[in-house]
């Protein structure tokens, strides 16, 4: 499709590389079900519609289609964009585009019509593929595209969504760490290691904040285990109380942890050296 066919003009080279693209239905459920719960309040302040950005959606423009339906119970005049550096991919999401679905060509820079800022952009299995050097300057050019409550989520997944990890970040700064599982079959939390966003992967080593995180759950999970019979999830719901009780900054509450999920503060995982990023 011709570039001047696309719903945005792009003033500038999009700011990114072409991924691999790789992409699943329903691979993304996990962050959106978090999305639509515990930060839904960003969705529904009052005000014209929110823009919603599915930054980098891949190859199948699947994962902005499933966010727009899910978002749409939580505000039915919600906007997604999805946004491609690959034209091709665009050409691709514009014969799904309806209304308040569109799909637009560029990268990290955000571009969207009528110098609108983004309430939330989901920018998932992207950085993985990039340096952790290119993390901060990408996490910074997204920010200064945010509304003022605007939320940037960086995240990362398997294949089929069943280990799913994200970093919140606002305009500020980085927020959060949430970490998902899929509970049935979990044999150790600290599995979802491999699954860590680009900010944080390569530094799961000793001496590391987010390894003495994943420690602490692998630690917790083996001394709850006699809530087993009582079923994995309530032997997860154990395992993060615990380690709340024990000071740790987790986030989040019993009806979240049931779902195998559970945020913990920013402070608690920050790589060495105090990088904000």
């Amino acid at each position: 499709m011709p570039a001047r066919t696309l719903p945005c003009v792009v003033r500038q080279r999009p700011v990114g590389t072409v991924t691999r693209g790789t992409t699943n239905p329903n691979r993304l459920r996990r962050v959106d079900r978090w999305l639509a719960g515990p930060q839904a309040w960003r969705l529904r302040q009052p005000g014209p519609p929110p823009v919603v950005v599915d930054l980098g959606y891949g190859a199948s423009p699947v994962t902005a289609v499933e966010l727009h339906d899910r978002l749409r119970r939580v505000r039915s005049d919600v906007e997604v964009v999805g946004i491609e550096i690959d034209p091709e991919r665009v050409a691709l999401g514009q014969a799904l585009a309806r209304d308040g679905l569109s799909f637009a060509l560029g990268g990290f820079e955000v571009p969207l019509t009528g110098g609108r800022r983004a309430t939330v952009v989901r920018a998932f299995n992207v950085l993985r593929q990039y340096d952790e050097a290119q993390v901060a300057p990408a996490w910074a050019t997204v920010r200064d595209r945010l509304t003022p409550d605007g939320l940037l989520v960086d995240g990362t997944c398997d294949e089929l969504g069943r280990r799913s990890t994200w970093v919140a970040v606002d305009r500020d700064g980085p927020l959060s760490l949430t970490l998902s599982w899929r509970l049935r079959g979990l044999e150790s939390p600290s599995d979802v290691a491999e699954r860590l966003p680009k900010a944080l992967i390569h530094r799961n080593v000793p001496g590391e904040a987010v390894h003495g995180w994943l420690a602490a759950l692998d630690r917790s999970w083996s001394h709850a285990a006699h809530h087993a019979s009582f079923g994995r999830r309530q032997r997860f719901i154990a395992t993060v109380s615990a380690l709340r009780d024990e000071g740790w900054p987790v986030l989040d509450g019993p009806s979240r942890w049931r779902l195998g999920e559970v945020t913990v503060a920013w402070d608690a995982v920050r790589p060495a050296g105090g990088q904000r990023a």
